[in-house]
């Protein structure tokens, strides 16, 4: 159990300086207890009791570095009762006993997934490869290597300990699944050798926690939990009462993050992985390991991460700029919204739809929607007209008509006033009705 305020204050010297931030040391052993501060910041602090309180202190959740990216390190169960901090990934599922054309489509396909979405890449970040205990260690290379070649983060499972200390010496891996009750001794040698995030399974949970156990008892504590069940219902219950043990009872031995294989739960049927792959970013996977991985696989899955792993007091926002909409040149007519994410994705989407060339001016609005960002003086007549000003608008489109948003049409007269010589529009209220209006603008 972590230590309280008062546990702290006990072990703290009392003396009397201000080198902590006060005289007594209480309120200091109290931010301490709630995460505020760190207890190495007190200089009086003896080694052994630091070390007793920097264990005692840390989050329950372990934060597990895998290539550039960090999982876990979560304090919360639900993103409404504070920001979770550290985005789950997606992985490539291939098996070792997969022939060379399936091996080289699917890469092909999950290696074209690469894009941004609100200044943020969106790409498959790992491979997963299965190694039957049939296939040759010649063989499992070769596939591995192959996996590794994407550049992607490259996860490897395999519960021969000489099958895959074989495999980890020949290429760079990431994380090695595989340990159990049975061989976790030597899977951990293999890891540790490696510096490798182990990744653990046991047939329940009881059995797994004890596995867990003996890994940390031997000083491993750069692990990853395999969730396994029978059923969807199983590894659904499993990835919740891992997550509240860890937060809710402060078993720090379930505290760390989890893989989930949902091509396991659903071999070949990706629409079911893609439903699957959704309940697992909102509970728990820290890894969700999928058979297939294309655009349409990608765009609503990472678009529902992105929404989960956001901080909600801070709103999504594109960056400012120009747009040029359906190759639209410096002729195309001038559209202009605000920076609040979604506003954009609707509205340029519906502008795509219409197929007319539009130049769509985003402004900085605080992220906030239309109506809103107006209320609040942050989208007005004055703001369009610096934006315009500011990023030399008039020098570098030639046409002079701009389409304000239906819904702040009474900024009409204030913008013409602000941009003499411009051709002011008022567009229509939704979105859905652009399509129409610019087709009939054009003509």
């Amino acid at each position: 159990m972590a230590l309280k305020g008062l546990d702290i204050f006990k072990l703290t010297p009392k003396t009397n300086c201000k080198d902590c931030g006060n005289p007594t040391c209480m309120a200091f052993a109290m931010k301490v207890a709630t995460g505020a501060v760190s207890i190495d910041k007190c200089p009086h602090m003896s080694a052994d009791a630091l070390a007793k309180l920097s264990e005692a202190t840390e989050p329950a959740m372990k934060t597990i570095s895998v290539g550039a990216h960090k999982l876990g390190g979560e304090t919360v169960l639900l993103r409404h009762e504070k920001t979770l901090v550290n985005k789950n990934l997606f992985a490539l599922y291939l098996c070792a006993d997969m022939d060379d054309a399936a091996i080289d489509a699917k890469i092909a396909e999950a290696v074209k997934v690469d894009y941004e979405r609100i200044s943020e890449r969106m790409y498959v970040e790992s491979i997963f490869v299965n190694v039957d205990e049939k296939q040759t260690a010649d063989r499992s290379i070769a596939v591995a290597k192959k996996a590794a070649a994407t550049g992607r983060d490259l996860i490897i499972r395999c519960t021969k300990p000489e099958l895959a200390k074989e495999i980890v010496s020949a290429v760079s891996t990431k994380v090695l699944v595989g340990a159990n009750s049975a061989n976790y001794a030597a899977m951990n040698a293999v890891a540790a050798e490696k510096s490798l995030v182990l990744g653990v399974s046991g047939k329940d949970l009881s059995e797994l926690h004890d596995t867990i156990e003996k890994l940390e008892a031997a000083g491993n504590k750069n692990l990853i939990i395999n969730i396994g069940g029978s059923s969807i219902k199983d590894t659904f219950a499993s990835a919740v009462q891992i997550r509240r043990a860890a937060l809710k009872d402060d078993d720090r031995s379930f505290g760390y993050p989890a893989i989930v294989n949902v091509e396991r739960l659903a071999p070949g049927d990706y629409i079911m992985q893609a439903a699957l792959a959704a309940l697992f970013t909102l509970r728990y996977g820290s890894i969700i390991v999928m058979g297939r991985m294309t655009y349409a696989d990608a765009l609503p899955l990472y678009g529902l991460r992105q929404n989960i792993f956001t901080d909600p007091q801070k709103p999504m926002k594109v960056e400012s700029g120009i747009y040029p909409i359906n190759g639209a040149d410096e002729n195309a007519v001038c559209a202009v919204t605000v920076d609040f994410a979604l506003t954009y994705f609707i509205v340029s989407g519906e502008m795509e739809r219409s197929g007319v060339p539009v130049n769509l001016l985003i402004t900085d609005a605080g992220g906030y929607s239309v109506l809103t960002s107006w209320a609040a003086g942050k989208f007005s007549a004055g703001t369009i007209a610096k934006f315009i000003q500011e990023n030399d608008i008039e020098s570098k489109i030639k046409s002079r008509t701009l389409i304000l948003p239906g819904k702040v049409a009474v900024l009409k007269g204030e913008v013409e006033a602000k941009l003499p010589g411009w051709n002011i529009v008022v567009g229509p209220n939704e979105a859905i009705q652009l399509v129409r209006f610019l087709k009939e603008l054009k003509n």
